[in-house]
């Protein structure tokens, strides 16, 4: 027994699962032979067409209703179900790795912040200075580049005119124009006491 025609009019037989395109009558009262089908093939008639929810919904915006808000509704059950099931196994997750981890990790995190904060006023402050150095001696050269007579692109010149500030700031952080510890510091006071005596 034949099922029912598909678009392109092909019909497939449920009991020998074969498809074909039954024999039919032309205008002029010839008859056309059957034509079997290959399995898997689809002719581009039976493909589903791809059709865009904002455009069906611009379509029938006369047919009342919210545009699209059918399509939605259908979507969003799946889409947040799977969604929430997937960030459920994470919050699973991480309270096991915290569980886990215990206490004995929490307690050495603290023990190696202040390590890092005894050292870090002291050796952040070199460390800018020496970035401060850097960009003071890049500014030099462009200066003595200036006065020979050569060019300048814009952000060079920029650079130029900042030598003040930037001697201003190392002062700021205890270090003299050159980058060199002030005599306040206590090595300093003390290579001064060698060099004087």
């Amino acid at each position: 027994m034949p099922s029912e025609p598909s678009r392109s009019g092909i019909v497939t037989d449920e009991t020998s699962g074969e498809r074909q395109i039954p024999e039919s009558v032309r205008a002029d009262g010839t008859t056309r032979k059957a034509i079997k089908i290959r399995p898997g093939y689809r002719p581009p008639e039976d493909v589903e067409i791809y059709k865009n929810r904002t455009a069906e919904g611009f379509r029938n915006r006369g047919k009342g209703g919210v545009i699209g808000a059918e399509g939605l509704k259908e979507q969003k059950v799946d889409a947040s179900s799977a969604a929430s099931n997937k960030n459920a196994k994470r919050r699973e997750a991480r309270k096991k790795a915290k569980e886990t981890q215990g206490e004995p990790s929490t307690s050495e995190q603290p023990k190696e912040e202040p390590k890092a904060e005894e050292l870090d006023p002291e050796a952040e402050k070199e460390k800018k200075a020496r970035n401060l150095k850097k960009k003071l001696k890049q500014a030099k050269e462009l200066k003595s580049k200036k006065d020979e007579g050569q060019s300048l692109l814009p952000e060079q010149i920029a650079k130029v005119i900042k030598i003040n500030e930037l001697i201003r700031e190392l002062e700021a952080l205890g270090f003299d124009a050159e980058g060199e510890p002030k005599a306040g510091n206590g090595t300093a006071q003390a290579q001064d006491g060698k060099v004087e005596g």
